[in-house]
């Protein structure tokens, strides 16, 4: 690797593969990683990788990986002292001469921001780019005033207007904030939307995606549209809460009267202390650059923020959006899955189905040309618009409901709903319970037990293993799930199991394990006596 006595306090080997960056670190770093002289990400040498025997590996950000065919010098800097740790050229992919380019349609360079998405970052951006969302700034910043708040500018933009001037070059976009005068939850989300409501009168288009968050999206003066977070908060019992990721001790003078930062040249608004707001956003080490940060919000600010403002969006993950946005012709094989199948072979008597994670819904209508009552729930509403609107125009006795196993108002609402359908009443979850978290688990077994409770029954199917295509969900969320844990929580919430069954999947087929070591479990479950 060609290091000096100097860099082998950080890197003492590197290799790198189609896999990803392989090292073994003396310490752990930041660094930038370098395609022929051009930084395209950065990641720390012991947090962000992952052990492979006696080294540890960054893999490859899926973002990324389209672009890894062909040569490039590869070089690993550290992004404080700026010194080159490694330089090699590699070779990936196929491994022919063409130069790796990690470009847009148009040619223009792209890198991987905080959260490993490659987008046109500022470093590769001249003044004459930056200068239209400069403007956009001053011109929302200026609606925003007028229309009641006192606006200042948050997050990266206020890190590098405070830090050195400047924004931010491996930072992509800007952030807006506000602290409202109200110290009442419900007082502040009123005024969020009555926010929204006049920069709509005033010609700006607004999407929301919280109760105190939203993005304005302006066309800059060079055509290209633009989307600037305008994050809201307020203070409470000594607290400040910003939308993002801040509940923090404040004092209301460290926001007000609000002060003046310059950056790229142009003087914007600040909190009246700034460092204390960058202190509470990035931590004491606010001032030492970090390209790879990772906000790591305590859980008690993630629950309050949650229950406060994200309501319907607690969990939701942007993959299932995308995918279902695909259209029905991305989610696989026509027909019900063998699954429930087994299911209806399972309970012959059952009158009301509850198919929890439903995705367009095929299983559900299988079950109601069945003559069965059959209900799909999901978070994602447009994955079964289509299935809802077709059933009913064949007057099938299947309905299509939105439910959030992430947020616990949603699931007690639709618990208390379901529960009132004719019995018996069956609950099934295919690859649900392995495509959440513990809070997710959790609730998806209180909402089975209020819809099951005296004669009915839950159906559960999990990945247990990974397969080597990934399982049956696997690239869109499904991960293998630690059963015995899945269990204790059951026992926990008073369930008990009726049945086990270890499978494996063969040439599409769920099969008895035998032999074989079990990839997927099924589950039958009850909490009657």
């Amino acid at each position: 690797m060609g290091n000096g006595d100097s860099r082998t306090e950080t890197l003492r080997s590197v290799r790198v593969t189609d896999d990803g960056i392989f090292v073994r670190a003396q310490q752990d770093r930041v660094v930038d990683v370098l395609f022929d002289g051009r930084r395209i990400g950065s990641f720390w040498l012991e947090r962000d990788t992952r052990e492979a025997g006696e080294e540890r590996l960054y893999p490859w950000p899926d973002a990324l990986r389209r672009f890894l065919d062909g040569t490039t010098t590869l070089s690993l800097v550290d992004h404080v002292d700026d010194l080159e740790l490694f330089s090699e050229e590699v070779a990936l992919g196929e491994g022919d001469e063409e130069r790796i380019r990690v470009e847009d349609a148009n040619g223009n360079p792209l890198g991987l921001d905080k959260s490993l998405r490659l987008m046109r970052l500022f470093e590769s951006r001249s003044p004459e780019h930056v200068k239209p969302l400069l403007d956009s700034m001053e011109a929302v910043l200026t609606a925003l005033e007028q229309s009641g708040v006192e606006p200042f500018i948050a997050y990266g933009t206020l890190l590098g207007a405070v830090r050195d001037g400047e924004l931010i070059g491996h930072d992509s976009d800007a952030d807006l904030g506000y602290v409202s005068a109200h110290d009442h939850p419900a007082d502040v989300i009123l005024e969020s939307f009555r926010l929204q409501r006049t920069l709509v009168e005033q010609g700006f288009a607004v999407t929301r995606y919280s109760g105190i968050a939203f993005k304005v999206l302006v066309e800059e003066s060079d055509g290209a549209r633009r989307g600037l977070d305008v994050f809201g908060g307020f203070m409470r019992d000594g607290m400040l809460y910003l939308m993002g990721e801040v509940g923090h001790p404040f004092r209301p003078e460290w926001v007000r009267p609000r002060s003046q930062v310059t950056l790229e040249g142009r003087s914007f608004p600040a909190p009246a202390a700034p460092e204390h707001l960058l202190e509470a956003m990035y931590g004491p080490t606010w001032q030492v650059p970090d390209p790879a940060y990772k906000f790591e919000t305590p859980r008690s600010t993630v629950r309050r923020l949650n229950g406060w403002f994200r309501g319907t969006r607690v969990g939701r993950e942007q993959v299932w959006d995308k995918f279902y946005s695909r259209g029905p012709q991305a989610v696989g094989k026509d027909g019900p899955s063998a699954f429930v199948r087994w299911v209806r072979e399972s309970e012959p008597d059952m009158r009301t189905a509850v198919d929890v994670g439903c995705g367009v819904g095929r299983d559900a209508t299988w079950l109601a040309r069945g003559d069965v009552n059959a209900w799909g729930l999901d978070f994602v509403g447009r994955a079964f618009r289509k299935q809802a609107r077709r059933v009913a125009r064949q007057n099938l006795p299947a309905r299509f409901l939105w439910a959030n196993l992430s947020e616990l108002r949603s699931v007690l609402v639709t618990g208390a709903l379901l529960a009132r359908e004719p019995g018996p009443r069956i609950v099934l979850a295919r690859h649900v319970a392995d495509a959440t978290d513990e809070t997710g688990r959790a609730h998806l077994l209180r909402l089975a037990r209020m819809v099951a409770a005296h004669d009915g029954r839950l159906y559960v199917q999990v990945q247990t293993e990974r397969t080597p295509e990934g399982g049956e969900r696997g690239e869109r969320g499904v991960k293998p799930l630690d059963v015995d844990a899945f269990l204790a929580q059951v026992r926990e919430l008073g369930g008990r199991v009726l049945e086990r069954h270890d499978l494996v999947v063969d040439d599409g087929d769920e099969v008895p394990a035998g032999s074989a070591d079990p990839t997927i479990c099924r589950l039958v479950i009850t909490w009657s006596p």
